[in-house]
Order: C-alpha cells, then structure tokens, then sequence
C-alpha cells in the first residue's frame, strides 16, 4: 500500500501560487531546488538561550543533528521555542511550562515539518516540549543538552542544589563562613548543561529514555562530551527514518512505556517534580496515569542509583558506570522490556546491550543502594486529592510523626517570621506554608523544602516535616510533603490550618491528617470565604493560566490541553 506525500509537500511541492510562495520565501535561507522533491523535512525545536547554562550549547548541538538530517537524506530547519531558565525566571519556571507546550505545539502545528527533534534541557523545558509536540503527534524525538560536568570546591565534588542548600543551612548556623559559601559558586557550574545532581532535568533526561522517547545514554552523557554531539548526529539520522516509517509519538507513548517510566523514576531516586509532568503527558496522548501508580508501580523498584540528593555521586560518574541502560539493565523484568523506542529496538534489547562499571554508583537489584522508596502518595483529610513525598531524601525518624503546625499563610510571612528568635517552633513542629499552589502563587514554585528556623540550626536540627502545596527542586532533600491537593487557593482544607493544629503523618500507611473536627473545619471555610479577595492578576498569561490550570493531582496542564489535536490544518495562508 502505498503511503500518503509528506505533510510538508502540502506545501512545498505544489507547482502553483502556494507553491511558489512557500518555497520562494524558505530558499532565501540557501536551499536549493532539488531539496523539495520529497525529501522529508525536519523540524528542530530549539530552546537555545544565553540566560539559562543548560542549554547554552545547543546551537552547537543543533549542528550536529542537521549533519545527521542531511545524511540521511532529510532537510534540517531549525526554529526556537522559549526557554525556561529554572534559576533565573520569576516568580517560577513552571509558571511557564504550558506556554512553552502550547508554543510547541503550534508551531509544529503550522509550519511544514513532517517530524520534528526537540532540543532542551532544564527542569521545565523538557516536558513542555514533549507535551506540545505529543499534542500533535508527528514524529518526534528528544536530545536532552546533558548534565554539566562534576561540581568541584576544596578538593571534593559538589552537587548542583543539593549543596546549595546544604551549604546554605551551614552558614545560617554559624558553621561556614560567608567568604566559603560565596567561593563554592564558581566550582559548582563548571560548564554547559543541567545540574549535575540527579535533579529534574536529569531525572526528566532519563524518563525520556525510559519512556523511549531518546536514543540511549541521553540522560547521562555530559553536556560537553564529544559523544553527546555523536548522539545529535545520529538523532538526526534516525529522525528521517522515523518520518519514513510513521512511528509517532502515540506509537511510542503506551500505558506500559509511562509504567516503565515510573519504575525507572524509582531507581534513579528522581525528583517529585516528574510526578507533575509524567501525568501532564499522560494526559496529552490520552493514557491513564494517576498519582496511585506513582506509588504502586514505584514500590516494584528498589533505589539502584546512589546519585545525589539520595546518595553521593554526580551525573558524570553515572555517565561513567553505564547510566540509564544500565540502570534498566539491573531491572530486568521489573520493566515492560517489549516497549518499543524511536531508536528501533525494543527496551529489552537496549538493556541487554548496557553494562554497569561502577557498583559504587549504580546497585544491583540483589544488594541495592536503598529500598524500594519511589513517591509516597498520601491521602487524608489535609490532602483529600493526594500529596506526596520522597522517602529517600528524608530523614527516617520523620516518616511516623505527629506534631503542632508552625503556619505561614504565604511565602512572604514566611521570609518575614522564619528568622525570628522568638518563633513559635521547635524540633517536633511542623512548617506548614499556604498559598504556592498552582493558582495560588501563580505557578507553583519551588519552595517546599522551606529553610529550618536558625535558632533550631544552631541546635543541630537538620530536618523537620515541611508541608506545602509548593514543589521542591529535584536536588532538595528532607521530610517534604509537597502537592498537596486541592491547594489552598483552591480551598483545600490547607487553607484552614491554624498555629498550634496538630497533625499526624503516618507515612508507612499513606496517611496525612488535620487532627482537628470536622464542624471547627466548617466554621473555619465559613470565614475563610468571607475573607476572601479578588485575584490581582487579571490580564495576560497569568490570568488564563490562573482561571484553567488543573491541580497538581492532575499534572498542573490547562484544562482545555489535555488531549490530543492533530497535525492536520487545511487553510492556506494566502
């Protein structure tokens, strides 16, 4: 049977006045005639920027795909998308995601391309692009901009975030000096790429390998490794044979793709952050994923990578000791290893082919670094939609602990009070911050992982039950319970807590509860709606994503994006 002309012959292979403008306007870049006889075109989505170090290098990568495209008998055009510096942009990344997707998906959507490489890298950027581009469903593939090379200070490795926020609770309890704190910047970020530490960027690099979305290694090689740029080329290549073999994205994202995903999330300690985004993706080719799978699928897979914030090694040791093949490797037949990938083997064959050099850094099933730990999804009269937390990057004795709420009704009486010496708290309290939801920051930021009062710091306390409708970055560690859901904005019953409520969390059983009645809970709504003020965003992107983002059970999209399109436009544009 032979198969339909290229989308993009729509419009460059019509010998009339259509087609005369279409290919007119493209050649003054430098294309000749010849190459729109049919030759598939590919688009590379490239979310190049000097504001964030992840993906400063990929205008040299893009290069590296188009010798690839050409190779293979493709057309390369390259276009941008917005990037989404997580360090840099205010009040957050994720504020933006679903802009990025929806930027994503149109101009996939209007332009010519019969497939398209997404090129990104930091936290946000990586799932926005999958989902605009799963939106429309033309071949696709993902080269991540890789991690930057190991953190170096005083003779020892750092780790992106983790360290910051380790070295930060050490100066706010007198145990480092300012000079030592601000001389660890510049040996933290060495080079291009995303952190170091096994943070969301990483984490999302390798689930994009997990789901099958990436040729292997994509996660793991440093951003400035020569075979990251070998990676590209070949990307390119396989991405025109992709095109010719109509395998989709909907070919590729099954039910038992997004499983093997969450299974592998487990083994690599990943961020919680991937929660927000596996379900928002999930969302968008129409497979069921809720936030119980996160926990019941995440329980199969014991902790193999001993990667910072859970362990103690970097993303460039674990590039050295095999990185995701090998990790699936250890797996075995905890995956679906008949799942099939763009690179045109199943996941299986991509597992049996990888080895693991280094059992410092990634374990065996037999004799793992840690236990089966995943994401814990809690349930209760707090979060009657779900909140979760990561057992790895928490304390043990907090996973069992009931204790009176320390309460911040926003994050600025939070920066206003958590300094205070005459705070209200001690080691049994539990930090409860409002307001940093999805609607309610805007954007949901994070934040979750609040910094300890310094009159506990100097004590020697390291860690204390956080709860949050917040995020925490993937390079967080400690007893954070995050996305609760609903959010407060939203009138969760996080809204309703009071300094001194005390609550109990059980975490072995799943369970997060308000210990207070339910008729005080109804007094408490009452005035809380009375009290109620108007938004003041009120234009432009905030107010839209404000008035249609889902919560955070629900992977934060905009209510009128979940699902899918098509590619399909039939107006011309003259």
């Amino acid at each position: 049977m032979a198969k339909p002309p290229l989308r993009s012959q729509k419009s460059y292979g019509k010998l009339d006045r259509d087609g005369f403008i279409h290919r007119s306007w493209i050649k003054a870049t430098g294309l000749p005639d010849h190459v729109f006889d049919g030759r598939p075109i590919i688009g590379i989505c490239n979310t190049w920027s000097e504001l964030v170090t992840c993906q400063f290098h990929l205008r040299d990568l893009a290069e590296y795909v188009k010798r690839g495209v050409w190779e293979a008998g493709g057309v390369p055009i390259e276009f941008p998308a917005m990037s989404l510096p997580e360090t840099q942009m205010r009040p957050t990344a994720m504020l933006f995601r679903n802009l990025l997707a929806m930027e994503v998906e149109e101009s996939i959507r209007a332009n010519p391309i019969d497939g398209v490489v997404l090129l990104g890298g930091c936290d946000k950027t990586t799932p926005g692009q999958l989902m605009g581009a799963a939106s429309v469903d033309l071949p696709a593939m993902v080269v991540s901009s890789g991690p930057m090379l190991n953190g170096k200070f005083q003779g020892r490795d750092i780790g992106s975030g983790t360290d910051v926020w380790r070295l930060s609770e050490a100066v706010r309890a007198g145990e480092m000096s300012l000079k030592d704190f601000l001389s660890a910047e510049s040996g933290m970020s060495r080079s291009s790429g995303v952190c170091n530490t096994m943070g969301t960027a990483s984490t999302m690099a390798s689930l994009v390998e997990a789901l099958g979305m990436s040729l292997p290694n994509n996660a793991a090689l440093p951003a400035v490794d020569a075979r990251r740029r070998t990676m590209a080329h070949l990307t390119g290549a396989r991405m025109v044979e992709l095109v010719k073999q109509d395998i989709r994205p909907s070919t590729i994202l099954t039910r038992e793709a997004f499983e093997n995903a969450i299974v592998v999330h487990a083994a690599v300690g990943g961020s919680t952050n991937a929660v927000l985004h596996l379900l928002a993706l999930a969302g968008r080719v129409g497979v069921p994923l809720t936030l119980e799978d996160f926990d019941v699928l995440g329980r199969k897979a014991p902790l193999l990578a001993n990667l910072m914030p859970s362990g103690k090694y970097l993303m460039e040791d674990f590039c050295y000791a095999g990185g995701v093949p090998a990790v699936m490797k250890e797996l075995g037949d905890l995956l679906h290893r008949d799942a099939i990938t763009v690179s045109g083997h199943t996941q299986g064959e991509v597992a049996d082919a990888a080895e693991v050099w280094n059992r410092d850094v990634i374990a065996s099933v037999d004799a793992p670094f840690g236990p089966s730990s995943g994401v814990w999804v809690l349930r209760g009269n707090l979060c009657p939609d779900g909140a979760i937390l990561k057992p790895s990057a928490a304390s043990p004795e907090l996973l069992t602990h009931r204790g009176r709420a320390v309460v911040f009704e926003d994050i600025e009486d939070y920066h206003a009070r958590i300094d205070d010496p005459d705070l209200e708290v001690d080691a049994t309290s539990i930090l409860v911050l409002k307001g940093c939801g999805p609607k309610g920051y805007p954007g949901m930021p994070e934040v979750g992982n609040m910094a300890l009062p310094p009159k506990l710091l100097h004590r020697g306390v390291r860690d204390m039950l956080r709860i949050s409708d917040a995020r925490m970055s993937g390079t967080a560690y400690g007893a954070v319970i995050l996305h609760v859901s609903p959010e407060a904005e939203a009138g969760g019953p996080l809204a309703l807590v009071r300094n001194g409520d005390e609550i109990e969390f059980d975490g072995p059983n799943r369970r997060l509860q308000l210990l207070v009645s339910d008729e005080d809970l109804a007094d408490r709504r009452r005035a809380w709606e009375a009290a109620r003020k108007p938004s003041e965003f009120q234009r432009g992107w905030y107010r839209l994503y404000i008035d249609t983002v889902l919560q955070a059970d629900q992977g934060a999209d905009l209510d009128f994006l979940v699902g899918r399109s098509s590619s399909e436009v039939t107006r011309e544009s003259h």
